[in-house]
């Protein structure tokens, strides 16, 4: 256990680094007062559990190594969620241009969705961690979706847990059928998009006005008179 928890100890701390970071976004576009392609962030440290499973898929040994490390690229996982398609494209430039990570992989299951519907952007960058030991460089992957996509995502990996990836063949049909129900429901978003965010403006303005109400309570005092 103590070896395990050395080995993954630069990962939560690579996992907590990023989400504040990533979540920086943010906080940059709404200070300029413009449309933000990250809605939200999470991220997660892949369980012990987990890691034994690929390593078995694998073929390698279940310990922490060098080897573990470099055919398990996402044991530190981050997800950025975006409210549309076109804002996923955006995400992607954002951490090409950073030096504070590199980019090193990407796989655009969006263009090329899998064969299940999975639809998804996946980046696997290198991280430096400070340490007490000094700087350590490891993989990290983020997954950049929009929501309808990570909703799809979610219920899939419920289920494939459910019935150890082996679905049944209705299911994974009617998944399937899912998946692209919510990728036209990405699109008919998209093309709406300008709408969408200007309604969100007026109504995140509102929401801040100080005023907001008093006209209306003003109006009503009169009417009592």
């Amino acid at each position: 256990m103590p070896q395990w928890n050395k080995f993954l100890e630069p990962y939560k701390q690579a996992v907590d680094e990023l989400k504040i970071k990533l979540k920086g976004i943010r906080s940059q576009y709404e200070l300029e007062d413009i449309h933000t392609p990250v809605e939200f962030v999470t991220g997660r440290v892949k369980p012990r559990a987990s890691i034994y499973d690929k390593t078995l898929e694998k073929g390698i040994p279940f310990e922490p190594s060098d080897e573990l490390a470099t055919e398990l690229p996402d044991i530190a996982g981050l997800r950025i969620m975006c409210q549309f398609v076109g804002d996923i494209q955006s995400v992607v430039e954002i951490l090409r241009q950073r030096n504070d990570l590199e980019v090193i992989e990407e796989r655009d299951y969006i263009s090329n969705k899998k064969a299940s519907g999975y639809r998804s952007y996946h980046v696997i960058i290198n991280y430096p961690v400070q340490t007490i030991q000094g700087e350590k460089t490891i993989l990290a992957e983020i997954q950049i979706r929009t929501l309808a996509m990570n909703f799809w995502a979610s219920i899939e990996h419920s289920l494939n847990y459910k019935y150890e990836s082996e679905l049944p063949d209705e299911i994974s049909i009617r998944l399937e059928r899912a998946a692209e129900a919510a990728f036209r429901l990405d699109e008919e978003m998209s093309l709406i998009r300008d709408e969408i965010q200007d309604a969100q403006q007026y109504f995140s303005t509102y929401k801040e006005d100080p005023t907001r109400g008093f006209d209306n309570q003003d109006q009503n005092a009169r009417r009592k008179k």
